[in-house]
């Protein structure tokens, strides 16, 4: 039998948000766009350091990678923490602790790819916050609202876009460690007024089983391997593009470092503001029809880039479309998730999704170095992508589809569906 819906709070659908949900909206954002500055800091000083320490191009690419891979496989432990123990727990201490590598890369850590590659792994840490933010963020708010809150706070993504935009030119204002203390000091900051201020939301689901037991179950509900494959794609693409985006100007379009970084900037910009509009958009027109969208355009956007054309216009608009498309995307599959996850299991499957997305990101940048080094251009590289996101796309139309058909779940708002938190 199916339960009357109600929020995690308790209101009926279409109860109005209180103000204080929105400030732990803002303050988890927050909190998530500072770590992401945190966990970037590497990529923008890539080519510098490829330089300075000679490195190839396969560990130029490994260097910018092993933050993504760490923090996206710790996202799966961290988000069962969350359900366990709240976001307004976990959220401070994944903040403290990303201090410490950020510390170590700016005063001792830079000096070899091995020390590089230590501090990066433990660098990681900063991209496990977004398994914490979910969670916390989605039991603040009721199901209909809960694509754009979801979606608002993954515009916390753009904290990539701080660490392109300032690293270089505080390194070359100040020396090699001003980036890395100053976002220490921000990181100390957030971690102290999270800890002060942050609250979980009265009245969450808190699981009570061991955390063997949850992660089976989520492993036994079928939204985390959809949105996982759909989340690789999407917000895997955004990672790939914006670690390995200022490599592939540099050397594909002989830009300069600063402005490689900056036009990296740029993508990153678009699609963190497209994150909250894919939400919102699910919200109303159902996240199957985003995400078909959204893959169509990285179709067509790859394909494109595949011919290497001119910077200007035709690969400039094809970066920017696939940036729209991604970050449209990457929205849409956490509406999905909002709406078919139990509300006890949020964390848990967000950590999982989370992981995929973030594995998503971890080989393209290595594939795109080892095929540039290889065969001295990255069409085969755009090529696989686009066929990548055709499957994807195809997976959509059909598997994702007809599972979200059967729960309701791709209804737009205001019409009946099946959502987080319901039984039947």
């Amino acid at each position: 039998m199916v339960q009357p819906l109600k929020s995690e709070r308790g209101g009926p659908p279409g109860s109005a948000v209180p103000g204080r949900a929105w400030l732990m909206l803002a303050l988890a954002t927050v909190g998530f766009a500072v770590n992401f500055w945190a966990w970037a800091l590497l990529s923008p000083l890539a080519p510098r350091l490829k330089d300075s320490l000679e490195l190839s191009s396969f560990e130029q690419s490994l260097l910018v990678a092993v933050p993504v891979v760490v923090g996206s496989l710790g996202r799966i432990p961290v988000g069962a923490l969350t359900d366990r123990f709240g976001g307004r727990v976990v959220f401070p201490i994944v903040s403290a602790a990303t201090i410490v590598p950020v510390l170590y890369l700016g005063l001792a850590g830079h000096s070899s790819l091995a020390a590089l590659l230590i501090g990066g792994f433990f660098l990681g840490i900063g991209g496990t916050a977004f398994a914490v933010g979910v969670p916390l963020v989605n039991a603040w708010f009721p199901p209909e609202r809960r694509g754009l809150a979801v979606g608002v706070f993954g515009a916390g993504m753009g904290g990539t876009a701080i660490s392109a935009l300032t690293t270089v030119k505080l390194v070359d204002a100040g020396s090699m460690s001003t980036p890395f203390l100053i976002t220490a000091g921000v990181l100390a900051v957030y971690a102290v007024t999270a800890a002060l201020v942050l609250r979980d939301a009265p009245g969450r689901s808190v699981p009570t089983e061991p955390l063997s037991r949850r992660l089976a179950a989520t492993a036994r509900l079928p939204v985390t391997w959809q949105a996982s494959a759909l989340y690789a794609v999407a917000f895997g693409g955004y990672v790939a593009f914006s670690v390995y985006l200022p490599t592939y100007l540099r050397t594909g379009y002989d830009l300069t470092q600063a402005d490689a970084a900056n036009r990296m900037a740029g993508f990153v910009l678009l699609a963190v503001a497209m994150r909250p509009f894919g939400g919102w958009l699910s919200d109303r027109a159902g996240p199957v029809r985003v995400l078909a969208g959204s893959l169509a355009v990285v179709v067509a956007g790859a394909v494109a880039q595949a011919f290497t054309p001119a910077l200007a216009p035709v690969g400039t608009l094809a970066f920017l479309a696939m940036a729209a498309a991604l970050g449209a995307g990457s929205g849409a599959t956490f509406a999905l998730v909002s709406r078919l996850t139990p509300a006890g299991q949020v964390g848990s499957v967000t950590g999982v999704v989370g992981a995929a997305g973030g594995l998503g990101g971890f080989l393209p940048p290595l594939v795109m170095g080892s095929l540039y080094g290889a065969f001295g251009t990255y069409a085969i590289g755009f090529a696989l992508l686009a066929v990548v996101a055709a499957a994807a796309l195809a997976y959509t139309l059909t598997a994702v589809r007809a599972a979200t058909r059967t729960a309701g779940a791709d209804a737009p708002a205001g019409r009946p569906r099946r959502t987080a938190g319901t039984s039947a």
